[in-house]
Formats: structure tokens, sequence, C-alpha cells
């Protein structure tokens, strides 16, 4: 069976305005002055590595996780909305397995996935686990291709995702990727992509078809 995994953030929702929000409270409760607009490159990479680029020392990185989390968590699952089309989207791809592979906190995914009530449409909802090593998105490939006993050189996988660090992420197991251009990425970001997708039915007519998996 055909196995797609998707990105959470920019992808299935429409989360940056909730992030950003939150993540300009937390810095500012560092004295940090960042409005969210200026905060939207950071959807998406894990805060861990993200955040150090805007000068935080780690200290000050590992502070701002902890205050983000502390609101944006018990928000996350209830106020967290989907785009346009994304149940349309999962329900007419029912011939394939689906799973979630994001590098938001594996629990956070979950509740989310779940609160915006489409959990029935995945075999399985992969995310990070920090304390466990597993950040960034591609150890979180890695998970998720471990627990469902994937090898994408054998068994046909595609990625989509709307940033470069889905592309680069899937490169590295040599999953071919379908970028959306619906999500945060900057111009140019997905030039690494196998296609990139403006709408739901392009992105089901190229995860019906054979043109872009990792092996047919």
């Amino acid at each position: 069976m055909r196995t797609a995994l998707l990105d959470l953030d920019g992808t299935l929702v429409d989360s940056a305005a909730l992030i950003t929000e939150h993540l300009s409270a937390a810095l500012a409760m560092l004295g940090v002055t960042r409005t969210p607009r200026e905060l939207l490159p950071l959807v998406g990479p894990p805060f861990e590595t993200a955040l150090p680029a805007l000068g935080l020392t780690p200290e000050q990185t590992t502070a701002a996780i902890t205050a983000y989390r502390a609101t944006y968590d018990a928000v996350a699952a209830t106020e967290t909305p989907l785009y346009p089309g994304t149940v349309t989207l999962l329900e007419r791809l029912g011939g394939l397995r689906l799973a979630v592979a994001t590098s938001k906190p594996e629990p956070v995914a979950r509740r989310i996935v779940a609160g915006v009530g489409i959990e029935a449409h995945f075999v399985l909802v992969g995310g990070a686990d920090q304390p466990n090593g597993r950040l960034g998105k591609a150890a979180v490939i890695g998970s998720v291709l471990d627990r469902l006993g994937l090898d994408p050189a054998r068994e046909p996988v595609v990625m989509v995702g709307d940033r470069h660090h889905d592309v680069d992420g899937a490169a590295e197991f040599g999953i071919p990727t379908l970028g959306v251009s619906w999500g945060y990425a900057q111009p140019g970001e997905l030039s690494g992509a196998a296609k990139v997708v403006g709408g739901v039915d392009e992105l089901v007519d190229a995860l019906t078809g054979d043109a872009h998996w990792s092996t047919t």
C-alpha cells in the first residue's frame, strides 16, 4: 500500500496566527520584541533550532519555549483551524495509508489532530520528542517509518509539506516531497520539491498518480 506522510502546520491546519501570537507574547516576557508577522518564518522548524536565529542564548531559548508552551498548548486543540478543503482532501485519499509527520511535540500534535476531528484518517500521528532526541523533520520522519515498518526503497512513500524542512527531511530517506503552495514557505523555498501543488484537486491528482513516489 502507498503511504503519504503529511505535515501539520501549513499543510493541514492554518496555525500560523495562533503560534506566532503566543510566541510573540512569550518572547515579550523575556524583553524580546517581535511581532507575529516577524515570527512567521519560525512556523515549521523546531523552536529549539529556530529561536537562536533571533539572537537568543540557550537559556533564553529554553525560557521562551517554556513560556510559549504554558499558553499555546492549552488552546492549540480548540483554537487551531483546519484549512478549507482539508476534510475533503483526506476523504478523497481513502485508498492511501496516511500518517502525520510534524516537528511539533507529538502529544500536542495528537491533541490538535483529534481536536479538529481528523484523527480517524491517520494510522499514526508522529511528532517530535525532544527529551529523547527526536527533533527536526528528518528525525520525525525516521521515527514514523520505523513505527510503520516502512522502507521507502521498497515501498512507495511520499511526503506532503509546505516548508523546505519537509523537503530536506524526506530527502534523507529518499522520499520525494509534494509541496503545497498554501502554507508558509518563502518564495523559492520549495524548489527542491518533486512538485508544488496549488490546491486540493491538484494534490489529489498527484497522490493518486504514479509519478511522485519513492518507488513504484
